[in-house]
């Protein structure tokens, strides 16, 4: 039996693919089943790191808020973020969602994207970033996540994906003007966020989704000659700092993963089972040992629909096969989703506890 580890060694232990005393766990989930798994719990409803806790989860992310000046106006029935993106609350049986709307820089030319507001790296609030990853010590700390340094879903936001795809295709100065604006600023904050940590920060988060459940959304050249540039930037502000860095990607991803590893990437995050060229025998064969990963339990498959036999089964299956040499944090594949029933997620964790410790 191994020692005990802390969850910061736990996470170090894994991404630099060794055995820890046990797989390291990560959680992301809905507002509905979160308050589900709370009271669940007998937590209280704001208690998320209680939940946390009594979950096992290993990570803790910290970052900067903002504290500038509103840049755009409120307008109704929608929220209005720091960059100008709207969003509308859409309800359905088993609880609602934020849908993107109105994107209000589709047609717009260079001229009015480099004017549009965006917020400067100096109006965010570095002052507590320290304390708050001392308050975390023993977990592993990260800054960023799945929108830093992401180009198609973030740009898309605002300007519609079908238009920065076309931006993409063509070199549209217009469209590449937003994605350059925009990824400037937030490299300067997390730059700022990690100096502020004074080497308490213990990995770096971005993200970009590149496939469909079948096939690329982008071709290979094509992120070669537009993504790879820009996203390669992060990876060297992280390996400036010595710290490794995962990248979120959705769908049907595989067919990047030899360029994320000559990039420096040290691990890919979600790893949907049921897309194509993403099973987890496919993922250890191909790249076991020189990619960490992290994910791999689906939410559209047996949490959300199974039985708690099959939600069980499914972690026990995932961690004989991710588990050996290290190198695998268990996570759901995205934010477990309202309509999964409250014991499978319960069952879930469970399983993660029972079936993920190391001899």
């Amino acid at each position: 039996m191994k020692r005990t580890m802390t969850s910061k060694e736990r996470v170090l232990t894994t991404l630099a693919h060794a055995e820890p005393d046990r797989v390291p766990i990560n959680y992301h989930a809905n507002a509905g089943i979160d308050r589900r798994l709370k009271e669940h719990y007998g937590l209280d409803p704001k208690d998320g790191e209680g939940l946390a806790k009594v979950l096992g989860v290993d990570f803790r992310g910290v970052g900067a808020p903002y504290v500038g000046p509103k840049l755009h106006p409120d307008l109704p029935d929608r929220h209005v973020d720091m960059w100008g993106i709207h969003t509308r609350w859409i309800e359905h049986e088993s609880g609602g969602y934020w849908d993107y709307c109105d994107f209000p820089l589709k047609d717009a030319d260079e001229e009015m994207i480099r004017a549009w507001p965006m917020p400067s790296p100096d109006d965010f609030d570095y002052s507590h970033v320290e304390e708050e990853c001392k308050k975390k010590e023993h977990f592993a700390i990260h800054c960023g996540g799945a929108g830093l340094g992401d180009i198609i879903n973030s740009s898309g936001m605002i300007r519609t994906m079908e238009q920065v795809l076309v931006d993409l295709m063509t070199d549209d100065p217009a469209g590449l003007a937003l994605i350059d604006r925009r990824l400037g600023i937030l490299f300067e904050v997390t730059r700022r966020t990690i100096e502020a940590a004074k080497g308490r920060i213990d990995l770096m988060w971005m993200g970009e989704d590149l496939g469909t459940q079948y096939t690329p959304l982008i071709s290979l050249e094509l992120y070669r000659k537009h993504l790879r540039p820009r996203h390669q930037r992060f990876v060297d502000l992280a390996k400036h700092y010595n710290l490794p860095v995962i990248i979120h990607t959705c769908g049907s991803s595989s067919w990047v993963y030899e360029d994320f590893i000559e990039m420096g990437f040290t691990g890919v995050d979600t790893l949907q089972p049921e897309a194509a060229n993403m099973s987890p025998e496919y993922l250890k064969r191909t790249f076991g040992g020189r990619l960490a990963f992290h994910g791999c339990i689906s939410t559209a498959g047996p949490v959300a629909y199974g039985t708690v036999e099959e939600v069980v089964e499914d972690v026990r299956r995932t961690l004989e096969i991710m588990m050996p040499g290290g190198g695998y944090c268990l996570s759901p594949t995205h934010a477990l989703q309202d309509n999964s029933p409250t014991e499978n997620v319960v069952a879930m964790y469970d399983a993660a506890h029972r079936y993920g410790v190391y001899g």
